[in-house]
This record gives structure tokens, sequence and C-alpha cells, in this order.
């Protein structure tokens, strides 16, 4: 029970803390309205299971085989932040958001999915979370449930999140103000690729 509470509870926490995921749905659920917001929040949630698949399969293996992994998954994620961020900052305004100037479903779940599954972040955290908390002695349909638990935390959150700033009113108001927005969003998605760039370099 105590171990199944510490998951909940840092799961939630590391849910909710702002970062790359956050930035991302924010912008495709104001911009494109909640059906691609809610795409989006099923790819990160989608990437949360590759986090969680490779830990319980092959974590061990990879590390002995390629001790390089994580740092090449920082390198990865600081520099498709980086791009994300500059296509972001530079985006032309969205003139007809039900027309052509909106993305499509694929476009929306890999947008989600890539976010989240070269997010160094959410690396360290199912790793962390399955090696400093979870007991080795906890059978695998358990380790399962628990990772299951993890992406609907994130799908449930990043839904939430949708629901807000895809409300008409809000919307509205945002799509009006989009370019500084973007640039805004643009700029902090670019500042934590830079972040991560330099953290993986040092």
């Amino acid at each position: 029970m105590t171990e199944f509470l510490a998951v909940i509870v840092i799961t939630i926490l590391a849910v909710i803390s702002p970062g790359a995921d956050f930035a991302i749905v924010t912008k495709n659920s104001y911009l494109y309205g909640r059906s691609i917001g809610v795409l989006t929040a099923i790819g990160i949630a989608l990437g949360v299971l590759i986090h969680v698949a490779y830990t319980l399969t092959a974590v061990a293996i990879v590390m002995k085989f390629a001790p390089n992994f994580l740092t090449i998954i920082k390198y990865l994620g600081a520099f498709y932040l980086i791009y994300i961020g500059y296509k972001t900052f530079i985006q032309k305004p969205i003139q007809d958001v039900s027309a052509s100037d909106c993305i499509g479903a694929l476009q929306a779940l890999r947008y989600g999915f890539f976010t989240n599954a070269l997010n160094p972040k959410t690396t360290l955290f199912v790793i962390s979370t399955y090696t400093q908390i979870v007991s080795a002695t906890t059978p695998k349909s358990i380790l399962i449930g628990y990772g299951l638990f993890m992406s609907l935390a994130h799908f449930i959150w990043f839904a939430l999140v949708v629901l807000l700033f895809s409300q008409r009113t809000l919307r509205e108001k945002m799509l009006k103000r989009q370019v500084a927005i973007n640039r805004v969003i643009g700029f902090i998605l670019g500042l934590l690729g830079v972040f991560l760039l330099f953290a993986s370099v040092n």
C-alpha cells in the first residue's frame, strides 16, 4: 500500500509540473480546438508507455550495452524541443481554424507522442520510480499496472488542460493574441531545449 501511494503521489506531481507536454497541449488546444488537443494528449499518454516499456523490459540490458542511452535521449529531446519551439515562435497567425490551417489527427498524435517520448524528464521519472520506489519483488502485473496508471494520469491531466484552453471564450481571447502567445510558448520550448542541451554537454 505504501509503494502504491508513493507511485500515485509522485506520478501526480510529475504530471502537473509545467514542461514541454503542457506547452504543446496548450498550443494545440487553443489554436486548433478540443479534438486536436485531446489527440495531442493521447499522443503524450502513448509516449509514456514507451518509457514504461523499455524500463520494464530492457533498461538493464540497454544500460549495459548502450551506456550512453540516456545521453542520446537527452540530445534528441533537446533538439526536438528547440525545433518545435522555433516552429511555434515563427508560426503565422491561424486565420480559419476550421479549414486548411488546422493540423491533422495524425500530426496531433505525433506532436504529443514525440514531445513526451523524447522528453528526458519523463525518462528519468519512469526509471527512477521503478528503480528507487518500486520493490524488486513487486509482481510483473503490478509493475505493468503502475505503467498504465502513469499513462492514464498523463492523459487525464492533459485532457483537463485541453478542456480549459479549448473553452470558447478563453480560446477566442487567446486566438486574438496568438502571435504573442505562440512566441512565448515557442520561446519556452526552445529554452527548455537549450537547457537540456547544455545539461547533456555538461
